[in-house]
């Protein structure tokens, strides 16, 4: 097994996505008439990865590590997850994502095993659990970048209540019930009263929004965005709520926020880098057509005030390192002038993904390149790998926290 192989792996369509950041990130010239929403780096069982040696030698990253466990992941990232624990990926945030919540490790292997034991195919429609694991997950905004980010802190949750007329009946909920109370009733409240207490507002911000008077920084911007691309006749979408109780969220290129179990989050524009342990466990609450289960989501969603917390990274060196507290993954960047060299000793499987420039990667086994068209590459354990840049040159490396690099 040689230490560096270029690594390719799998777009991801899904209708928010856009049609330029990817497509223009691989190379991509001859595209298809569908949206680019997601590229997927890892061994998850939804990511079908390739690994391509200095020599030519191709196998898939999920043979190569199982074929040799220990070699490829060192042996205290084989023994604490048996895998390689993260999934890294690029993302184009077009329209806006589904309102989610993630489960906890503990909570994910439980109900995947309780869906399992009713017989709930693993595609289908009506499926929560996907697999056994839970799914923290670090972004770094590539550019301006919109996303909600848990509930509100008190005060301001009170403010918008008594701000916005048309949700001024949930202030005294809010008052007598709390974050738990508050969000039961919006997720729980019968659909035509959701009609009902929503379509006066998106009649009085619709007109606005549609002739581009709405500030971007608004709640009542996203709403009429979010009421336009998911409410259907007869059924405005109850999401819509939480686009007035959940933070809203500005991060400008470098920046990063961290997603922990049970936060409840939706990304609304841009693109970025995401970083999340290996898992597709997603508990929704609206903005979606997908689907909602709604006590699912409730014994799962953390009702309490978010302060968010924005990462600009602490510099380690040459590199930018966005640290969390997740035990499954780590994201570090690397911004290189032209000709600068960095050397890295991985102790793990790690993955480098380039997003601008071009960089030559060098070790004792050869010598590959990552540049548009061949953003990716895989780093195994055991020897140093330089890294030089050809142009000026953007990448973000993954790894494991917790191993010597």
């Amino acid at each position: 097994m040689a230490d560096i192989g270029q690594l390719t792996g799998t777009i991801k369509y899904y209708d928010w996505g856009g049609s330029e950041f990817i497509p223009s990130l691989l190379g991509i010239t001859e595209k298809e008439d569908r949206p680019y929403a997601e590229y997927w780096l890892g061994v998850h069982p939804q990511a079908d990865c390739t690994v391509v040696f200095p020599n030519g030698e191709k196998i898939s990253l999920k043979q190569q590590i199982a074929n040799d466990k220990t070699g490829s992941l060192g042996k205290d990232v084989a023994d604490r997850f048996g895998t390689m624990p993260y999934l890294l990926k690029a993302l184009d945030v077009k329209d806006m994502l589904s309102i989610q919540v993630h489960p906890s490790k503990e909570a994910a292997v439980k109900d995947f095993a309780a869906e399992n034991e009713k017989g709930i195919p693993l595609d289908s429609p009506a499926r929560n659990y996907k697999d056994d694991n839970h799914k923290p997950e670090l972004m770094v905004a590539m550019d301006e970048f919109w996303l909600l980010h848990g509930f509100k802190p008190s005060s301001e949750m009170e403010d918008i209540l008594s701000y916005v007329p048309e949700l001024l009946f949930l202030l005294p909920v809010f008052n007598m019930s709390g974050y738990e109370g508050l969000y039961k009733m919006v997720m729980e409240m019968p659909q035509a009263d959701v009609n009902e207490r929503l379509q006066p507002l998106l009649d009085r911000i619709l007109p606005p929004y549609k002739e581009g008077l709405l500030d971007v920084t608004t709640e009542d911007f996203w709403a009429a965005k979010g009421s336009l691309t998911f409410s259907e006749p007869g059924r405005i979408d109850r999401g819509i709520f939480s686009v007035y109780l959940f933070n809203l969220v500005q991060l400008r290129r470098g920046e990063s926020v961290f997603q922990d179990a049970g936060v409840p989050h939706a990304y609304l524009s841009g693109q970025n880098v995401e970083i999340m342990a290996s898992s597709d466990n997603v508990l929704r609450g609206g903005l979606t057509r997908k689907h909602i289960d709604v006590p699912e989501l409730l014994r799962h969603v953390k009702c309490e005030p978010t302060y968010p917390h924005i990462l600009k990274g602490e510099t380690n060196g040459q590199q930018l390192v966005y640290k969390t507290p997740a035990p499954d993954f780590e994201l570090s960047g690397y911004s290189l002038a032209k000709g600068e060299i960095t050397t890295v000793l991985p102790t793990t499987a790690e993955i480098l993904l380039l997003v601008s420039g071009e960089a030559e990667l060098s070790s004792k086994d050869g010598n590959i390149s990552i540049k548009k068209g061949q953003p990716a590459a895989v780093l195994f354990p055991g020897n140093g790998i330089s890294i030089k840049a050809k142009e000026a040159t953007v990448f973000y490396r993954a790894s494991v926290p917790g191993t010597d690099k």
